[in-house]
């Protein structure tokens, strides 16, 4: 299927790099680093693996199937409109648990580096959600412009921190290696589920891709390449030169450029952290926005949020949703006082589910025994054992898939009670 979209090579791997890259750099080394010790550079490897059947089987999805729904679309044509409605809710309400996560971390990393008092930190991070809400209300050519930009800056910080950490790393700092033990190990694995989510987010914008069937695997393994380097070496970096003995920070970055950059570092850090921030709600926002639309279409929500689904349009009253969505979970976070890990694990579960529903659709819609086919029957197997991993933070997604299934009786309810005239497709 071609597309006349407007989105080139360049802007796709920017997109890629920025929706999976991200904000991870800011926090999950540390995070994982307290969780397993030096065995989460084992962590991040397996998590690594894991990608590359995971990114192709949506690269292949979202070529032959473009469309703003994303995984949604793949799960309608594959298993019918409740399971498009289960996965549009695991993505939209339990994914959007991640918009806090960014927005909060943006904010601790400018009060930090700039001193302004804690008070000022939802503020900041509302202050982000308008700028890249602001950006993709202008629209998809604006916004893929200015994401070029952020993603270079984004990969040029993990390599500045990177090679400064050479210099001043210990060995002493990987013993003992494990730790925790393997049960670390697991937890790391759940948390840097985090760090590789991304490759879902960008099916949504599939439609606006040029050549979608090219762009799309070209883009993928671009992106596969420059997060796996950044992320290998990026945790390499924090244990050696930070080790896990000292006490977790909600800004470990700046507490390893501080080492390895003093002076200059933690200022440039703190700068490039509101960056990445805004680069990669920059890329989820409009996902979301496009989600909204296709599921109004879909009749999943009202129909009302269904302008702008179509290709090329700018959903704004799916944006509109969003940022209600989006900021709304924001004053839970603050309001509830939660861990900020909390938030991370329920959208790590989140989409752990999308991802299970997403491969098992690919199973069915991809052509047999084609290279994507065979990765979608391995990614199945993979994301089955993240499923296990997840345990008891599938609490969300279980709720979220309750709802969406309870939608379909009062569906099919209404269609009973209506004259066979005034019936609508079955939901």
């Amino acid at each position: 299927m071609q597309s006349q979209g407007r989105i080139g090579l360049p802007s796709a791997s920017a997109l890629y790099i920025a929706a999976v890259l991200g904000t991870g750099v800011l926090v999950l080394p540390g995070l994982a680093a307290d969780a397993a010790g030096p065995a989460s550079i084992v962590a991040v490897a397996a998590v690594l693996v894991l990608s590359v059947p995971l990114a192709g089987t949506f690269a292949a999805l979202a070529g032959r199937f473009p469309d703003a729904g994303g995984v949604a679309t793949f799960a309608r044509l594959a298993l019918g409109p409740t399971a498009a409605r289960m996965t549009g809710y695991w993505f939209f309400f339990g994914c959007g648990f991640g918009a806090p996560v960014v927005a909060v971390l943006g904010g601790e990393y400018l009060t930090s580096v700039l001193g302004l008092p804690h008070s000022w930190v939802p503020w900041l991070g509302i202050s982000f959600f308008v700028i890249t809400i602001g950006l993709a209300w202008i629209g998809l050519r604006v916004s893929g412009a200015v994401q070029l930009v952020l993603t270079a800056l984004l990969v040029g910080v993990v390599l500045l921190v990177v090679v400064s950490a050479v210099p001043v790393g210990q060995r002493s700092n990987f013993e003992p290696f494990l730790p925790h033990g393997w049960a670390g190990v697991g937890l790391a694995i759940s948390l840097f589920v985090w760090a590789f989510a991304g490759w879902e987010a960008i099916t949504h914008w599939a439609s606006e891709f040029k050549n979608p069937r090219r762009t799309l695997p070209l883009a993928t393994a671009i992106a596969i390449v420059v997060v796996g380097a950044a992320y290998l070496s990026l945790q390499f970096a924090t244990v050696a030169v930070l080790g896990t003995g000292r006490p977790s920070s909600i800004v470990p970055l700046l507490d390893l450029v501080a080492i390895t950059l003093p002076g200059y570092g933690p200022l440039i850090v703190g700068v490039i952290a509101a960056v990445v921030v805004i680069g990669v709600l920059n890329a989820y926002m409009p996902a979301l926005g496009n989600l909204a639309a296709s599921l109004g279409r879909d009749g999943h929500l009202p129909r009302w949020f269904a302008k702008g689904a179509e290709a090329g349009a700018v959903p704004r009253r799916g944006l509109l949703l969003t940022a209600a969505v989006c900021l709304g979970y924001t004053a839970l976070y603050f309001a509830l006082g939660v861990d900020l890990k909390v938030f991370v694990l329920i959208h790590t579960s989140s989409m752990v589910a999308v991802y299970l529903v997403g491969m098992i659709s690919a199973v069915r819609l991809l052509d047999r025994f084609t290279v994507g086919w065979w990765m979608a029957i391995l990614s199945v197997v993979l994301t089955a054992g993240l499923v296990v991993l997840a345990g008891a933070n599938l609490l969300i997604p279980a709720i979220l898939a309750v709802v969406a299934v309870a939608v379909t009786i009062v569906k099919r309810l209404r269609q009973r009670a209506q004259p066979v005239s005034e019936k609508e497709p079955n939901p």
